[in-house]
């Protein structure tokens, strides 16, 4: 292991990280919102960090292993997460809840151990949106188009980043062309949502905040309702649309803008598989919704919407949720378990996994009825080696053993079985709010839950194995 290269390049990434602050800082200017003096120490102290390790490592060998890019990918999101967490400390929140509130940014979770949201200044508050945005896409394919032009190559650190089908293959001949053309459609996504918001009647503040947090799929809102502080039908369909467009893998916004092949969506099995299920919770919910003979049932556009929120991972809601039934809520995180696109910036386990283990399932249920068959396993035209199939067999069984590990540690520490279940899932999936006392937020839970809960968070961000693997001891053999 190349120690000296990794903290050189994880010295750049830090430096690269500490320009984020200038963004706060002119908000603060603008409302004079009293954080100037926050911001201004936080980029100075990320800084003087990212500069001292890269000048310390100069000159270093830039040519990565496999096992370099886990470590980097691994050590700068927790890193990251402390950092970010300066500005929260400083305006007077605790240490966990510093780290929960930076770590639910960055890993675009969205759950909160803020109480009073609206108290807070412009700043920060355009500051918590600002670290979902980065976290959406990752900070490190960002650090990717551009550290080409320092010398650097990033090839396996991208690959290790970006989970899934966008893992396996490069959009353009060049790891920083590809970079940058995920990034200008995201950026793309971003402006378009932010003027929509705006021409629909959010302010200007209020339109960049909410699209940011809408295209990261991150769920952070400047108000305490979320979206339900609009009370605009035109704002949810907005936000309904970007929420979808996000939680669709890029590879397809990729060849429909740059290639101009739209038709890939509507070919697309995976795509095809989401709306399924999509479709399914939503009229499952307002079966439930209608012979529920209850008063708190769920409106239609309630439902509607919090099923995109809850399906895509993104965690926005537009009413009170906790007095619905719970049949409804519980399907709704279901829906979230499931998750959003391949090569998107959504959570979960990735509709890609699910539609993969149901045909494998299929598959080996064919073949005891009909021992004699030759079946393959197919995804749309493309056949799936049984290979993957076994890899994401085993990608689910330590998705169901880290959950249910961390459900037990979060148990024992007294929540409630409906609210530390909820919140394991939503925290584990990237979504952000839960069920019971943490479906609000998570002010009211133990420090040692908020610990734990930020562990989770991390592990859903790197899809479990990223992380996972740099525990094991095999790992550090030589």
């Amino acid at each position: 292991m190349n120690l000296k290269s990794i903290l050189n390049l994880f010295s750049i990434l830090i430096l690269f990280f500490s320009f984020s602050y200038i963004l706060p800082i002119v908000v603060s200017i603008i409302f004079n919102d009293g954080a100037l003096k926050i911001f201004i120490i936080t980029l100075i102290l990320i800084a003087l960090l990212g500069s001292l390790g890269a000048f310390m490592t100069r000159g270093a060998d830039n040519n990565l292993s496999q096992k370099d890019g886990f470590v980097i990918i691994v050590l700068f999101w927790i890193v990251l997460s402390l950092a970010g967490s300066i500005p929260f400390y400083l305006s007077g929140m605790s240490g966990i809840d510093s780290i929960f509130e930076s770590m639910s940014g960055i890993t675009t979770t969205g759950a909160t151990a803020i109480s009073n949201i609206e108290a807070l200044p412009e700043s920060l508050l355009f500051y918590r949106q600002l670290l979902q945005w980065m976290g959406g896409m990752g900070l490190i394919v960002l650090a990717i188009a551009v550290m080409p032009l320092l010398g650097i190559g990033g090839g396996q650190i991208y690959k290790t980043e970006i989970p899934g089908a966008m893992g396996e293959q490069r959009l353009t001949p060049r790891i920083k062309e590809t970079a940058q053309a995920l990034w200008s459609i995201y950026f793309g996504l971003t402006v378009l949502c932010a003027l929509l918001y705006y021409i629909n009647g959010m302010s200007v503040f209020d339109a960049v905040s909410h699209a940011m947090s809408t295209v990261a799929i991150g769920g952070f809102s400047t108000h305490d309702e979320s979206i339900g502080f609009f009370n605009s039908f035109s704002i949810e369909l907005i936000c309904i649309t970007f929420m979808l467009l996000s939680a669709f893998s890029f590879t397809l916004h990729y060849f429909a803008i740059y290639k101009r092949k739209p038709l890939k969506y509507i070919y697309d099995p995976e795509l095809r598989f989401f709306f399924s299920i999509l479709l399914l919770i939503i009229v499952i919910s307002l079966l439930l919704s209608t012979f529920n003979n209850v008063n708190n049932s769920p409106s239609s556009r309630e439902i509607l919407f919090h099923s995109v929120s809850m399906l895509t991972t993104t965690g926005f809601s537009i009413s009170n949720s906790t007095d619905w039934p719970f049949s409804i809520s519980f399907l709704l995180l279901i829906g979230a378990f499931i998750g959003a696109c391949s090569g998107s910036v959504g959570g979960g386990v990735k509709s890609w996994r699910v539609l993969i283990m149901l045909n494998h399932a299929y598959k080996n249920i064919m073949k005891i009825i009909h021992p004699n068959s030759v079946l393959s396993l197919k995804i749309g035209t493309k056949s799936v080696d049984d290979q993957v199939a076994t890899s994401v067999w085993g990608f689910f069984s330590i998705y169901v053993i880290s959950f249910v590990i961390l459900l037990l540690i979060t148990l024992v520490s007294g929540l409630d079985f409906e609210s530390a279940f909820s919140a394991v899932g939503a925290c584990l999936n990237n979504l952000g709010p839960g069920l019971g006392v943490v479906s609000d937020n998570y002010s009211s839970i133990s420090s040692f839950t908020k610990g734990v809960l930020a562990f989770a968070m991390l592990l859903g961000r790197l899809e479990i194995f990223t992380l996972l693997v740099i525990l094991t001891p095999m790992f550090w053999a030589k």
